[in-house]
């Protein structure tokens, strides 16, 4: 499925969820309890250029580990909700608090907790392997897996039509 170029044009704001989207989902749990992660270093390019060319980046998840904080601060991020029990709450109060509508966020969530939230935005984006009923709300099905590169899909293509990228 693809997005029409008027969506694309007026978006300003991407929100990502992490397990799943920025991480292909998989949990890595050593002996000592500490958890690991894989992020895609091409998802986290495009995440810094478009901070670097003045889009709103925002992580809202439900997990909160201190590794996944780490690396979403090396790429710059300013607004990471973790532990966020409540996305729509949090999505809610960030778009209140950065004076954003609704209507120009990109949201790319992958599985049921994101549902809501992704409702309220004015594109929905999913990767390729997420959850099928996420897949029937979507403006944006990406042709790459959660962690295989599909944040980078939406970001380029997204700035590609703005001609930012």
């Amino acid at each position: 499925m693809s997005i029409t170029q008027p969506d694309l044009t007026r978006i300003n704001t991407f929100v990502f969820d992490v397990d799943g989207v920025l991480t292909d989902g998989s949990l890595y749990v050593f002996a000592d309890g500490e958890k690991v992660r894989a992020f895609n270093i091409k998802d986290g390019f495009a995440i810094k250029h478009a901070i670097r060319q003045g889009y709103n980046v925002a992580i809202i998840s439900a997990k909160n580990e201190p590794g996944v904080r780490v690396r979403l601060e090396e790429l710059e991020i300013e607004h990471i909700f973790l532990g966020a029990e409540d996305k729509v709450e949090e999505l809610e109060n960030y778009l209140y608090m950065q004076g954003v509508h609704p209507a120009t966020v990109a949201y790319m969530g992958d599985d049921m907790p994101d549902m809501e939230a992704m409702q309220r935005c004015g594109l929905r984006a999913c990767p390729a392997d997420a959850a099928d009923d996420i897949r029937e709300i979507c403006t944006f099905i990406s042709t790459k897996d959660g962690g295989k590169g599909a944040v980078r899909e939406l970001i380029e293509k997204i700035m590609k039509v703005q001609d930012t990228w």
